[in-house]
Order: C-alpha cells, then sequence, then structure tokens
C-alpha cells in the first residue's frame, strides 16, 4: 500500500492508505492512527508490517476518491530527522570531481568501504509535495537532487518515499568543509507524495527514477535513471547510519542521486521540479530564494 496524509474541509490531516485505485481513511476508522508514524509505531509494538496493521482497519474505513489523495499535498510524514547519502552513484561522483578543486576526496569515498553520510534536515526545514523547496540567496549554482528516501522506525526500514536533496554546488564546490551550508539550510529539502510500503516497492534497486525542470511553461532539464546503478545498497547504508549512532523514532535517510544537470544549469525562482520514482509516485515543488 502507499500511505498519505489528506486535509478534510475542516482542515484535518488524515492517514489514507491507498491499494490499487482504492483508497481508505485510516484514521476515520481508527482516531488514534492520524499519521504514519502511528501506523508504523502499531507496526513496530506487534512485530508486524505497516501493511499488515493497515489490512486490519481497511474494512472498517472509508472510501476515498482517487482524487483527493492524488492531491494531498501535506508531508506523509514529519521525520524527526533526515540524513542523506552521497557519492553512491558514479554520476554524482563525476559530478562532485567536476565542481570541486579536490576532486581525489570524492572518489576516494566512491571506493571506500564506508560511505558518505551526512546530516541533511530538521523537520521545520523540510517540505512537502506542492510546497516551496529553497535555494540559498548566496549560491550561484543551485541544483535538485532526486533520491529514493528510505523510511526508518525505531531503525528497522517500514517504506520508501520520494526525496529532493536541494543543494548548492557552488558552496560545497569552494570547500568540502562548506557541505553543512551547501545541504542544510530553509526548505532544504522535499519528501513526498506518499510513503509505500517495502511489499509495494518490491525492491528498492530496480526503480526507475525522472526528474524534470520546467521553467515559463517550458522543459528546462530532464534526465532519467535506475536504481540498479547504485553502488551502494539501502541495507548498507542504513546500517552505516544507525551503527554506533541511536536515530531517532521516525527518520529518513536518502540514498543519493545519479541525475545532475549540466554544469552550466542553475535553479531559478518559480522553477518547477519533479520528480518520479516507479512504484512510489511523483513530488512536485516549486523554486524560491531564501
Amino acid at each position: 500500500m502507499r500511505y498519505f496524509h489528506v486535509r478534510t474541509g475542516s482542515n484535518d490531516l488524515r492517514l489514507v492508505a491507498r491499494d490499487g485505485e482504492s483508497g481508505y481513511d485510516l484514521t476515520a476508522a481508527r482516531p488514534a492512527v492520524s499519521s504514519f508514524r502511528d501506523l508504523a509505531m502499531v507496526a513496530s509494538a506487534t512485530n508486524r508490517g505497516v501493511d499488515d496493521v493497515a489490512e486490519g482497519i481497511v474494512s472498517d474505513a472509508p472510501v476515498v476518491g482517487t482524487e483527493s489523495v492524488e492531491t494531498a499535498t501535506a508531508r506523509p510524514l514529519v521525520p524527526d530527522e533526515v540524513w542523506a547519502a552521497g557519492v553512491t552513484y558514479e554520476a554524482s561522483d563525476d559530478a562532485r570531481q567536476t565542481e570541486s578543486d579536490r576532486p581525489d576526496l570524492y572518489q576516494d569515498v566512491f571506493e571506500n568501504e564506508r560511505p558518505e553520510l551526512f546530516f541533511k534536515a530538521t523537520p521545520s526545514r523540510t517540505v512537502g509535495p506542492d510546497d516551496r523547496v529553497g535555494i540559498r540567496a548566496d549560491s550561484d549554482w543551485d541544483v535538485p537532487e532526486p533520491e529514493l528516501g528510505v523510511v526508518l522506525y525505531e531503525g528497522d526500514i517500514v517504506g520508501y518515499t520520494v526525496g529532493n536533496d536541494m543543494s548548492s554546488r557552488d558552496i560545497e564546490g569552494q570547500n568540502p568543509l562548506y557541505l553543512p551550508q551547501a545541504k542544510v539550510y530553509d526548505r532544504c529539502c522535499a519528501v513526498g507524495p506518499c510513503v509505500a510500503s517495502p511489499e509495494t516497492v518490491g525492491d528498492p534497486h530496480e526503480l526507475d527514477v525522472r526528474m524534470t525542470i520546467r521553467r515559463d511553461g517550458e522543459t528546462a532539464f530532464e534526465g532519467e535513471t535506475n536504481t540498479s546503478l547504485m553502488a551502494r545498497t539501502c541495507e548498507e547504508l542504513v546500517s552505516s547510519l544507525t551503527r554506533h549512532d541511536a536515530v531517532p523514532e521516525l527518520a529518513v535517510l536518502l540514498t543519493g542521486t545519479s541525475i545532475v544537470p549540466p554544469t552550466e544549469f542553475t535553479l531559478r525562482e518559480d522553477d518547477h521540479v519533479e520528480i518520479d520514482i516507479e512504484s512510489i509516485g511523483t513530488l512536485a515543488n516549486a523554486v524560491t530564494v531564501v
């Protein structure tokens, strides 16, 4: 199943599960399950999967129109922390070497057993579908990074989402020590449009990923890849993240990008970014300067 947050006419948030063409209001059937966090908590406490828990609620849940689910604009989850992995695809390795005057640093990471993992965002810095992602006013070279997001509950994989790891290539390229400023700022991360269960996604290393950037109604950039090109598995990245570190209750780990716009491209105010990942959905965000 895929799990969405849907706003009602009274602006209440409800957790809706979509199974094929049918949507079910889980919160209407079980008011205590008003978020994906609630669903994951029940699944963890009963040693079950999130789909197994949801299936026990669906029979009592009102059916929701697919249009209201597909136009859901709320974040499907509010992770306590978002982390990200870098240089997990060869294309990303090449891009990071191009932007930096210390290219060997990135080649060493790509070939090393230890991955690059960095803190990406707090809840206040994370936006959902149809909200605006940010580019820094003090940067001249900014790009979106489309990434498969692994959703963790108490360190265990409970689902997948689409992530946009907004990045200032200008700032990071000046010096790798500027990575936190290039990556962590207001509206630096987007997640959505839903959380897809592991059963729905299947093999997370065989998913098509596409990104389109539109400017003034025209396509300014488009690219595609497949997660099979990742040099590391989701499980390896999660293991590295949770090793010797206490991750919070609900977290997202972004797994790196392989779609890199050309060096002459930079985002502008009001650009529109769409990222689609097979079996999950499409995350759409406009751009603003922060």
